[in-house]
């Protein structure tokens, strides 16, 4: 982080599992038919946020390689004020934890804090959905983000439902790639025709993750992280990967699984969050 954060509020930007994610079918416009069951969990990344007056999105801890207009953050910021007028801007500092490429949801939850964050501080008072629908522009995931709660998630993943979800805590492991989620949807090999879901609830360990094969033949190295972590529990890919993750009763066992992990393996034990840590500012 750079040392000219300011200090004030910090705002998290949780990472997300999804539990399971199915492809139902696909739209005639491309887009896939999604079914999954999102968890926030108790680690991610934090945005420190100062409104401007004149305009101006800075980010001040550009993520390297990417231009601001690319960037989440900056265009989740510029996406508010054009929505509303707001003449004014921000500083936006980011301490980046999670992993880019990843399938733990980091790019599109701080899109998430940024709409919740300025929202409050340029007192434009829009509602949770307005929020929703506006993240729904920038990406498919951050919309749950902003509704705040575990949720079964279908279409795209912007229609939700609140779900209650058992405890939980989780290890999650991060292989050394970065994978491109276009690139899986596009597979020829993808499959498109999981049956959907009609009944709830769901039972513990429904599913699985049908871009987990694609992922795997392109990336072997998911798979050896896969292999290894079966060897200790019910083992699934995140999204579209890379990262890889096992659920257990309490923090105790996952930090004894996590602790037989290889030495030079990357990753974190984290728990389960029913609820946004910003929920509350929405």
């Amino acid at each position: 982080m750079s040392p000219e954060i300011p200090e004030g509020q910090a705002w998290p930007a949780p990472a997300k599992l999804n539990l399971f994610l199915h492809v139902v079918g696909r739209r005639a416009d491309g887009y896939h038919l999604l079914q999954t069951v999102f968890r926030f969990l108790d680690y991610g990344d934090t945005l420190y946020i100062a409104a401007r007056a004149d305009g101006v999105i800075h980010l001040r801890t550009p993520l390297p390689g990417v231009p601001a207009e690319r960037d989440l953050t900056w265009r989740a910021a510029r996406a508010l004020q054009l929505h509303t007028g707001c003449r004014l801007g921000a500083d936006i500092w980011l301490d980046k934890r999670l992993p880019l490429g990843g399938g733990l949801g980091g790019g599109s939850s701080d899109a998430a804090s940024v709409l919740i964050a300025l929202n409050r501080l340029w007192g434009l008072g829009l509602t949770r959905q307005a929020l929703q629908d506006l993240g729904l522009g920038l990406g498919a995931d951050v919309p749950v983000f902003i509704y705040g709660r575990s949720a079964f998630a279908e279409g795209v993943g912007e229609r939700l439902q609140p779900l209650d979800l058992a405890p939980a805590s989780y290890v999650v492991l991060t292989p050394p790639v970065k994978v491109s989620t276009a690139e899986v949807f596009a597979s020829p090999t993808l499959t498109r025709d999981t049956p959907a879901i009609t009944i709830m609830p769901l039972p513990p360990g429904y599913g699985h993750n049908d871009l987990e094969p694609v992922v795997v033949a392109k990336h072997p190295v998911v798979g050896e992280y896969l292999a290894w972590l079966r060897q200790h529990g019910d083992a699934r890919m995140t999204g579209s990967g890379a990262c890889v993750f096992a659920a257990y009763p309490d923090r105790a066992a996952a930090e004894e699984a996590f602790g037989k992990r290889p030495a030079d393996w990357t990753g974190f034990v984290a728990d389960g969050l029913d609820r946004h840590p910003l929920f509350e500012y929405v």
